[in-house]
């Protein structure tokens, strides 16, 4: 579902286990690119709301990467932890080191400090979740 159809916050959204924001910029991939990945930025059930506006914000103005999404209420079996949401705010190149690392300085210019994970889509479509018990998932961390 896409964000601008949603009036609640994520912490308040059942229906679905996404909701998600694109960039105004037309260079939207068009078919997923394994190439590409995410940072992923996990967030307590307090907090996800306020930081889920900001990190929309950014996306739609283009400081973030094309696309942003957090998880919602909705129990996800692929959940890490039952008490936290996740956004994963995702970058054109994930071998593009400059522009990965322009998305995560601008991610601790919005308050997010913690060390985060980097994971590519190769890796979310080979089906590596450390929920799973797979290891070394991220490409980057920082």
């Amino acid at each position: 579902m896409k964000d601008f159809e949603m009036k609640k916050l994520p912490s308040e959204t059942s229906n679905c286990y996404w909701i998600s924001i694109n960039t105004l910029d037309n260079r939207i991939p068009k078919e997923i690119n394994l190439n590409g990945g995410k940072w992923l930025i996990f967030v307590s059930k307090d907090n996800v709301d306020k930081l889920w506006k900001k990190i929309r914000l950014g996306t739609i103005l283009g400081f973030l990467g094309y696309k942003s999404k957090v998880s919602t209420a909705k129990p996800n079996p692929n959940a890490t932890d039952k008490k936290s949401h996740v956004i994963c705010v995702y970058t054109y190149d994930s071998n593009d080191k400059k522009d990965v690392m322009k998305v995560r300085k601008e991610l601790k210019e919005l308050g997010i400090k913690q060390e985060i994970c980097f994971k590519t889509n190769r890796a979310t479509l080979e089906g590596k979740y450390s929920k799973r018990g797979h290891k070394n998932i991220c490409k980057y961390r920082k």
